[in-house]
């Protein structure tokens, strides 16, 4: 298989595709966490499909940046590095929670319920040391992103706008859902999710059709060059 500019962006919106999907799907059902059942075989599930869901988000948003990064523009550079860097520290966090905290819950539970809290929205009853700067980051990260780089989407005009709106919009709903119970918490994955199955839907749309009108013009420039030879 040959490995072009299209493929790689079509891939690109299939890994956003899928990173919506599984951004929403992890959060359907997902139990409450404490120092308890973060060693469940669910959970830890769970926590590994978001490491997953992130890469793929990372593959997702850098393919739709590179894919019109003139029209994206300045603004369109800031958004990505700032999304970019929330889901990097979304990455390291996750991994924590994945791997690191099931095998100290028995031992010291106070801390591991105080990162899951802060990493749900809340307060830390005690000390968590550089967790609490990452989970601070990641917020911004995420959210502020979200909101730049869906706006200098949306501008650029190439992409589904809805969609583009949408990670946007679902940005400043984020910030008034991490005042919210764990239930509700849960429910910032929605907006982003569907913005994120929208974008790459349109973005292996727009890679596709751009792969099948470029051979033609191809041909037709060789056309005429014979001709007037």
């Amino acid at each position: 298989m040959t490995v072009t500019p299209a493929t790689l962006t079509r891939a690109a919106g299939a890994a956003a595709v899928a990173a919506g999907l599984i951004f929403i799907g992890v959060q359907i059902g997902h139990p409450h966490l404490d120092a308890t059942n973060i060693t469940s075989t669910e959970v830890v599930l769970r926590n590994s499909l978001k490491l997953l869901m992130v890469a793929l988000a990372l593959a997702g948003i850098t393919g739709m940046y590179l894919n019109q990064v003139r029209r994206n523009g300045l603004l369109g550079l800031v958004g990505y590095l700032i999304f970019s860097l929330g889901y990097l520290a979304i990455l390291s966090s996750t991994f924590v929670a994945a791997y690191v905290l099931p095998s100290i819950a028995e031992t010291n539970p106070g801390y591991v319920n105080d990162v899951v809290t802060v990493a749900t929205g809340g307060s830390a009853a005690g000390d968590i040391g550089a967790l609490q700067t990452v989970a601070q980051f990641q917020g911004f990260g995420y959210l502020a992103g979200g909101l730049i780089f869906g706006i200098a989407l949306y501008r650029a005009r190439v992409l589904a706008r809805w969609a583009a709106a949408l990670l946007a919009v679902g940005g400043v709903v984020s910030i008034l859902l991490t005042v919210l119970p764990d239930a509700f918490y849960r429910l910032l994955a929605y907006p982003n999710g569907i913005a994120m199955i929208g974008l790459g839907y349109s973005l292996w749309r727009v890679a596709r059709r751009d792969s099948t009108t470029q051979p033609a013009a191809v041909r037709t420039a060789n056309v005429t060059t014979a001709g007037a030879e």
